[in-house]
């Protein structure tokens, strides 16, 4: 691995497709997308979901908006989610793996990490959407139980 890539990996108690559907349809990416203490409106996400298509969000907090503009790459589902940021060159690929019991391994390999988001900061809030997103998923699997 070189110096400008990042991996990772994250085991989420929800089945593969519940997993599949949060990080592929813009009202489940509005629940959890970006780091702790930001928001990302529904209408600011677009989601293309074919190779070449368009994914874009907007993520919004008291220091500033960020603006993300991608076109995916890669799209197997529910297997692998792949893009590549128009603005930095930022390649992110999600395989989803079935563990088989009801759990999936989300692994997230970054390639052409610009330096800005390889600081440890960065690194942590990175984490943090991971943990908005394991609790976003709690939450559906509680609603879908009788």
């Amino acid at each position: 691995m070189s110096v400008d890539e990042l991996v990772h990996r994250r085991v989420f108690r929800a089945p593969r497709e519940l997993v599949w559907r949060c990080l592929t349809e813009p009202a489940e990416l509005a629940q959890f997308w970006g780091p702790r203490g930001m928001t990302t409106p529904l209408d600011g996400i677009v989601v293309e979901l074919h190779a070449g298509g368009r994914f874009e969000t907007l993520i919004v907090g008291d220091s500033g908006s960020h603006r993300m503009v991608a076109a995916f790459t890669e799209v197997v589902p529910p297997e692998r989610l792949a893009w590549v940021e128009s603005a930095s060159g930022l390649h992110t690929t999600s395989t989803l793996i079935d563990l088989g019991d009801g759990r999936t391994e989300v692994v997230v390999h970054q390639r052409h990490v610009p330096e800005p988001m390889r600081s440890p900061q960065a690194r942590a809030g990175f984490l943090t959407s991971l943990d908005k997103l394991e609790e976003h998923l709690a939450h559906l699997i509680r609603e879908e139980q009788p």
